[in-house]
């Protein structure tokens, strides 16, 4: 219990409080409702393009494409980069130790954007390399959220009790191998939550593509606004085409959730053995 039960008064104020709440929000949603009524953002002209144009939603789905290209690259670097970072900063070399909580500690403390326009801008001019704008965003991605999932890997091994350690290097396994074979798999448990919240992060930070003319979902929504006048209409479907991806994510990773348990049921499970009656 994290309070005490509420008495008849308490929750006659809950009630009293949840009530008032309510209304100020329904007249809050009605006075919105009719500003937008009398700026004609009501109108059919303004959602006819949704039903009466194809095209527009062959663009959204380029964008909506090109968004989703992005993540799965950040993801996959940002996670090999994250473990790699997590196990250099849990090592015991301080020469191993130190250059990854250096690395860990810069990257999660500089703005995304800054690393963004760093790739996309400073690296033609210090390096001569022109990077795509694809390939600018995917590197901002893996190292800002690939510091981040390290935070959240080590966090998740060092919730383990010590014991599992101990007994892995007790039968004869070394570091990297206790790590890697024996803490990891059981901290993905652990850290499942966190590292879904950082992959909606990571996927809506794609966004951030539009500084430097990447044409994600974000920047071909603002193309399209701009070209049929009905930037309120668009942004909204763009907000529903990102809470629905978001959704789906928290709907895998309930599953995801949910089949580890079930694995981890099945296998400390222990069969019933006849007894022995002789």
């Amino acid at each position: 219990m994290l309070y005490d039960v509420q008495g008849p008064r308490a929750r006659r104020r809950t009630l009293v409080g949840s009530i008032v709440g309510s209304v100020l929000l329904a007249l809050l949603a009605l006075v919105v409702a009719k500003r937008l009524a009398d700026q004609g953002q009501f109108d059919g002209d303004l959602y006819r393009a949704f039903v009466e144009e194809p095209q527009l939603w062959t663009r959204l789905g380029e964008g909506l494409r090109n968004t989703l290209t992005a993540a799965a690259y950040g993801l996959v670097l940002a996670t090999v980069t994250g473990i790699v970072l997590a196990f250099g900063r849990l090592s015991t070399v301080g020469v191993v130790r130190i250059p990854a909580v250096a690395v860990i500690e810069f990257f999660r403390a500089t703005p995304l954007l800054l690393l963004i326009f760093a790739f996309f801008l400073a690296t033609p001019i210090v390096l001569g390399i022109r990077i795509q704008p694809l390939w600018a965003l995917v590197l901002g991605l893996t190292l800002y959220n690939g510091a981040v999932i390290a935070e959240i890997i080590r966090a998740g091994i060092l919730s383990l009790p010590r014991g599992q350690t101990e007994a892995a290097l007790a039968v004869g396994l070394t570091r990297g191998q206790t790590l890697g074979s024996v803490l990891l798999p059981q901290a993905v448990r652990v850290m499942l939550p966190s590292l879904i919240s950082q992959l909606v992060v990571l996927l809506k930070d794609t966004s951030l593509g539009f500084i430097i003319g990447f044409e994600e979902l974000l920047r071909v929504g603002g193309q399209l606004r701009q070209f049929l006048n009905n930037p309120i209409q668009m942004y909204v479907v763009i907000a529903l085409i990102y809470i629905a991806i978001n959704l789906l994510l928290g709907r895998l990773a309930t599953y995801v959730e949910g089949r580890q348990r079930a694995r981890l049921g099945q296998a400390v499970t222990v069969q019933p053995q006849p007894a022995d009656l002789g």
